[in-house]
């Protein structure tokens, strides 16, 4: 180029300069968190009610259910393939996630009474039989703070040693200094017990942390594992009335779409709340509260959301029909999409890097939670889990 023409030297070292402060902050989101496995859901247990062997029982409670009211995929609504993997689930592995409930399913109790639970959980917790687990605490509002630390501290005591995947939920958090205290907490609990520094998660219930949220996230840190939507707090918060209270309500939708473009700043999976519809009862009230529940899981994935509370056990039998038929259904054109992004083949869809990262994702979930097999993604893509994560 020509003196006239060409830019001045000393530019890009200015622009370096100017710019490090976001380029630091960029480096640091790209070492996304999505490389780790996330479950589908969380089953909420209160706390009176956990044992070490919850998780087991979920299963055979989940089994029954659909052994009475779906003995046969035609009744559940689903093929052969699904409901053969729905019922390998529920023996292998029923509850992914799972969080022991101190706060509103546990209810005011004693003192005494707490801190003998939080003693026996923490001692059960010592060997958890899902992949992730933890506690919800109650808030710290001033009303519920020092039972929370103490519950807290007591639990974590009894434990002695973190397992992994352990978090901590934080509920009706509405300011970003609420964060910041449990960062500090979280700091003074790692003295009492050994293993990976403690994490947390925020449950997001309330209009002010709906208005906050970009200051919330912001002062999240690396210990915050994610965000949870709660859908009767902060459906009763607006004032909607209760027949109404739903994950699809339009006031859902918005908080949880603001939640998702904060969490997407630093990259936290956001996770959708609950359904207080339960397959209990009649065959016809079983049958109606799960295609209930698998609509909105559906409708959850759709829009992003790819794990949700569970709050009964017959619950893991729509949550799996609803997960899995969502990555059976799409492995075939997913599985097209990526294997012509890895050929450089020009076809119907021009897929941009994000969307092929955005399709390899979805084959890696749909591996991890047994929706999907290996040997038929390579297949459909002509690459292995080590090929999808390297693509």
């Amino acid at each position: 180029m020509s003196e006239r023409t060409a830019l001045p030297a000393e530019l890009a070292s200015s622009l370096d300069a100017r710019l490090a402060t976001i380029d630091a902050d960029l480096a640091l989101h790209a070492q996304t968190r999505a490389s780790a496995r996330q479950p589908v859901h969380t089953a909420y247990v209160p706390a009176d009610r956990f044992t070490a062997d919850t998780a087991a029982e979920w299963g055979r409670d989940a089994l029954a259910a659909l052994r009475e009211h779906a003995p046969d995929p035609e009744t559940l609504g689903v093929g052969d393939d699904v409901y053969r993997r729905v019922v390998a689930k529920l023996e292998r592995e029923p509850v992914e996630d799972l969080r022991v409930d101190f706060e509103d399913g546990y209810g005011v109790r004693s003192d005494d009474e707490e801190d003998a639970d939080a003693e026996r959980v923490g001692a059960a917790l010592r060997s958890p039989a899902t992949a992730g687990s933890g506690a919800r605490i109650k808030s710290l509002e001033a009303p519920t703070r020092a039972r929370a630390l103490r519950t807290v501290a007591t639990l974590l005591r009894a434990c002695g040693r973190l397992p992994a995947g352990f978090v901590i939920t934080l509920p009706k958090v509405s300011a970003p200094d609420q964060v910041a205290a449990m960062q500090e907490i979280c700091v003074a609990l790692d003295a009492i017990v050994t293993g990976d520094p403690l994490r947390f998660e925020l449950q997001v219930e309330t209009p002010r942390a709906v208005a906050r949220m970009t200051e919330i996230v912001a002062a999240a840190g690396p210990r915050c594992a994610g965000l949870h939507y709660g859908t009767y707090d902060y459906s009763a918060s607006l004032g909607i009335a209760a027949a109404h209270q739903s994950l699809d309500h339009p006031a859902a939708d918005h908080a949880k779409a603001v939640m998702q473009v904060a969490a997407a700043t630093v990259g936290l999976p956001v996770v959708d709340g609950s359904s207080n519809v339960l397959p209990v009862g009649a065959g016809d009230a079983v049958h109606a509260a799960w295609a209930l529940h698998r609509r909105l899981v559906h409708r959850s994935m759709t829009r992003g959301f790819y794990q949700g509370w569970d709050l009964h056990p017959a619950q893991l039998v729509s949550r799996y029909a609803a997960v899995f038929t969502f990555y059976r259904e799409g492995l075939d054109a997913a599985g097209q999409r990526v294997r012509a992004y890895a050929d450089r083949v020009a076809g119907g869809v021009l897929d941009e890097p994000a969307t092929a990262r955005a399709l390899t994702g979805y084959l890696l979930r749909g591996l991890d939670c047994g929706a999907l097999d290996e040997s038929e993604v390579v297949t459909a893509s002509g690459l292995d889990r080590a090929g999808l994560l390297n693509l």
